[in-house]
Formats: C-alpha cells, structure tokens, sequence
C-alpha cells in the first residue's frame, strides 16, 4: 500500500532491529504505555508468533523517498464474526514526529481494513498523556468512545485509557467528502 510519503510493506524479521532501537527511547516507551524493556531476541521470537497469527496484519511503515522503515503498524484481534479489530501504531524514533507520517500510514491502514478486509470496525487504545496519537486518530477519523479511568501507572503518575473507534461508514464518508 503505497501514500505520498509513506509506504506499508509486510514485516519482515530484520525489521526487528529498528522495534528494538524503539524500544530503547523512553519517550516512545512512555507514549506506548511499554513497562518492559526487550532483548532483540525476544522481539525475533515475536516475530515469528506474529507471522502464524491469521488474526491479525503487521505491517511496516516505510518512506518512499529512501525506502527507510519509520515505523510499524497492526491490524489485530481480527474478529470475523463480528466484522471487528483492533488497531495499533508506532513510530520508531522521535525525529518522525510531527510530520504527518504516521497520519498518512493510518489512512493506508484504513484503506486495507475497511476496503480489502471488508471490516464494519477498528478500535484502538491510547494513553490520555499521549496527545499527539490523540489528534493523530481524531484527524483520521477515529471518535473517543470511552474512558477506562486510571488505567496505567507509569512515571509516577496515572493516565487514562481511551478507546476510540471509527467504523465503515464513517471512513467511506469521509473518503467520499475529500
């Protein structure tokens, strides 16, 4: 899936090198809600449990003007019964932010979950201190449907959990006004 900047490729094992470099930054690490630090090793072995899962899509976000991977995505906990999944995405190092990166791979995603699989709904969860991925998912589309209050402890301080949503309609409502 290819946008004006940014690409989606299927991950790939020696992606895991640029997870783990994110995994060492603690703003990213705080963003997340990670607690955990992970050995490369441990980032390989979910590698592979992630390329066996049929419920779910990663993806890497690459940019096209130097094919480097800024990034990763997932389309996960596909429910077929249901017509429903979750979401989830990262950008592997601060200097990617604020570039509309990150907004253009969720439009991409979107493409994939509401066109190609043919999903009714994609929810995802993000932490209240994180409010840049806020306005990120509200600028693609996605609503604030609820608050688990208090959720994560991290940094000596609590944060919200925020569930947001964006279904078909509403994407191919959007895609149609543009």
């Amino acid at each position: 899936m290819k946008g004006n900047r940014v690409y989606l490729r299927p991950v790939q094992k020696e992606d895991m090198k640029s997870f783990y470099q994110a995994t060492l930054d603690d703003e990213i690490m705080y963003m997340t809600g990670t607690k955990n630090a992970f050995t490369l090793e441990q980032l390989y072995e979910h590698f592979e449990r992630i390329t066996k899962d049929d419920t779910r899509f990663d993806f890497s976000i690459c940019l096209i003007d130097g094919d480097e991977l800024i990034g990763d995505l997932s389309i996960l906990d596909i429910d077929k019964e249901n017509n429903k999944a979750g979401f989830r995405i990262a950008l592997h190092h601060k200097k990617y932010f604020n570039k509309g990166y990150g907004t253009e791979a969720v439009q991409l995603a979107l493409s994939f979950a509401f066109e190609k699989l043919r999903l009714n709904r994609l929810q995802l969860e993000v932490y209240s201190h994180n409010l840049r991925g806020i306005k990120s998912y509200e600028k693609a589309g996605f609503k604030k449907e609820g608050v688990i209050r208090e959720s994560l402890y991290l940094n000596n301080q609590f944060s919200d959990e925020i569930i947001m949503g964006i279904l078909q309609r509403e994407y191919l409502e959007r895609k149609k006004a543009k």
